[in-house]
């Protein structure tokens, strides 16, 4: 018998974590044509080294699957680095400084957009068109929050679109913050965004595929390897089509096809022809997104219960609940994962409805389904995930008290439904997929900090302190290799990729990520600490410290 030909890529010593239930710890692993070849002890790895072979010695680091982003924007929040990016302001001081060298780094724009603050800057999460205006004085002018939900524009903008006293709120679920006398304050959410966004000029692909790499580029340096692009248009699919022809994917991309809410299952062939249009190895579309709410806080979330601070208001649907049963059931049919935007326990709630129904009927043949950001629960739906089969990717960065929190969402649910916000441990305990998202650019892409927070539910930047007192519901903390296995196989298995990628097994892909340092020698609140070194996809370097 031949010996086995020699390994490209060898790693020894270290910290292994394999993410493997079969072998969970190794000395060596080795690497040919893209493949894991060998998991085993030091001597055997060693023996697969050859003269062309490059071999790590992992000393004080450590190495991993590669890191699994189950929601994530990299196209919207690549291009919005190359526009005004807020994402860094923490004050309002800061957020004016931001936008006056904006509007001065490009004054011939025929507009000035961009976005990434942080609604708890201003009063009520909601900025005034006066200080736009008198920031950005010629022109219109377009920012959107950091979540997403709501769009900062100045007077000129609102002009230019015909928003007025007398425009309404867009159904379902748009708002038109306005004044004493019902004129437009400058602040819109939801579907009212796209009053004024409609009248901007679209993005090129040639900005779009720029922004798309910017995006991979920050993926690819936290030790992403996966990711699910969690909303897309053809322009957007088009950008990693034409990324993954030119040799410049540096992830997988599982691409979700924006459903549009304000139609039915008459879409769904339209869909099917847009993912066979672009039928990719690394990049598929075989994902579909709905929207089913908005936000607790611009109190677009959809509730059991009304906001404390709006009586009688809970929210409102994007979908009705009956349009979704079937939508669900047609995707399904199409072999399409749904992926649900559900922030309320009304919009969880619905969708796991809208999801029984279906597993009732094929008994979850198929693809998994996947509800992201599911931040509210009524305790009743916590044990349904796993029930049902479905993934629920938790957003973990956002599990601990920061001003969205403590400003904007507690004093609208009270003490008692507050408990049941990112109930991570609980759902964990279920037996259920919970696999880990950035919603990046919403917040850091940076996994290593949502962990840190997932671990001690505190801010990451939190004096080190592994007691319970001061971190918020400190009962649904989860264990270090409780969210590793979250952003490593449970990731792949959002995916439906366990068999392909998620773990160092002997025939996987060679998805990888070294760290400086093994996490578990770390305190919890110093696991962000930590820093990629380098992150492999199929054998290849995608990214080098």
């Amino acid at each position: 018998m031949e010996p086995p030909a020699p390994a490209d890529l060898l790693f020894v010593g270290g910290a292994i974590h394999t993410m493997d239930p079969a072998r969970p710890s190794a000395e060596a692993v080795a690497v040919r044509g893209g493949r894991i070849a060998f998991v085993g002890d030091e001597a055997g790895g060693r023996s697969l080294a050859g003269e062309r072979t490059e071999v790590v010695e992992l000393g004080a680091r450590m190495l991993l699957p590669g890191f699994h982003d189950t929601h994530v924007h990299p196209v919207s929040g690549g291009v919005e680095l190359g526009e005004c990016d807020l994402n860094a302001a923490e004050t309002r001081a800061d957020v004016s400084r931001m936008v006056s060298e904006c509007a001065a780094r490009d004054p011939e724009a025929p507009w000035l957009r961009g976005g990434g603050f942080q609604l708890p800057i201003f009063s009520g999460g909601a900025p005034p068109r006066q200080l736009l205006d008198s920031l950005v004085p010629g022109r219109p002018a377009y920012l959107s929050s950091a979540d997403g939900h709501s769009a900062w524009v100045n007077s000129r903008a609102l002009e230019l679109a015909g928003v007025t006293a007398e425009t309404a709120d867009p159904p379902p679920d748009g708002v038109i913050v306005r004044e004493a006398d019902g004129a437009p304050q400058g602040t819109l959410r939801e579907s009212a965004m796209a009053l004024v966004a409609r009248h901007m000029p679209p993005h090129t692909d040639e900005e779009l595929l720029a922004g798309l790499e910017r995006g991979l580029a920050m993926a690819a340096s936290y030790g992403i390897t996966t990711l699910h692009e969690a909303s897309a248009d053809e322009a957007f699919v088009r950008a990693y089509a034409t990324a993954e022809r030119q040799g410049r994917l540096t992830a997988r991309a599982i691409v979700a096809l924006r459903v549009d809410t304000d139609r039915g299952v008459e879409q769904v062939p339209e869909l099917v022809t847009l993912r066979d249009r672009y039928p990719g190895r690394l990049a598929q579309a075989r994902a579909a997104k709905i929207f089913l709410d908005g936000v607790i806080e611009g109190q677009t979330g959809a509730l059991l219960a009304p906001y404390l601070d709006r009586p009688g208001w809970r929210g409102e649907l994007n979908v009705h609940p009956d349009t979704l049963r079937a939508l669900v059931a047609a995707l399904d049919d199409a072999g399409f994962k749904v992926h649900v935007h559900a922030i309320g326990d009304r919009a969880i709630r619905v969708a796991l409805d809208a999801l029984e129904a279906r597993f009732r009927q094929d008994r979850g043949e198929g693809p998994r389904h996947i509800l992201a950001h599911i931040q509210l629960f009524d305790p009743v739906d916590v044990g349904r995930f796993a029930e049902l089969g479905v993934v629920a990717s938790f957003q973990p960065l956002w599990a601990y008290a920061d001003s969205y929190i403590t400003d904007l969402t507690e004093p609208r649910l009270g003490a008692e439904r507050s408990r049941w916000l990112y109930p991570i441990r609980s759902v964990v305990e279920t037996g259920a997929v919970v696999s880990g998202g950035s919603d990046w650019s919403v917040s850091s892409m940076d996994p290593l900090r949502a962990m840190e927070v997932a671990v001690t539910r505190r801010a990451p930047d939190a004096p080190a302190d592994t007691s319970a007192a001061g971190a918020w519901i400190p009962e649904e903390r989860v264990s270090l290799a409780t969210i590793l296995r979250a952003y490593t196989l449970a990731g792949a298995m959002a995916g439906d990729l366990e068999h392909e990628t998620g773990s160092i097994t002997v025939g996987k892909s060679a998805d990888l990520v070294v760290l400086d340092r093994d996490l578990f020698g770390l305190e919890a609140a110093r696991i962000s600490d930590a820093r990629v070194e380098r992150t492999i996809l199929e054998g290849r370097t995608v990214y080098h410290r």
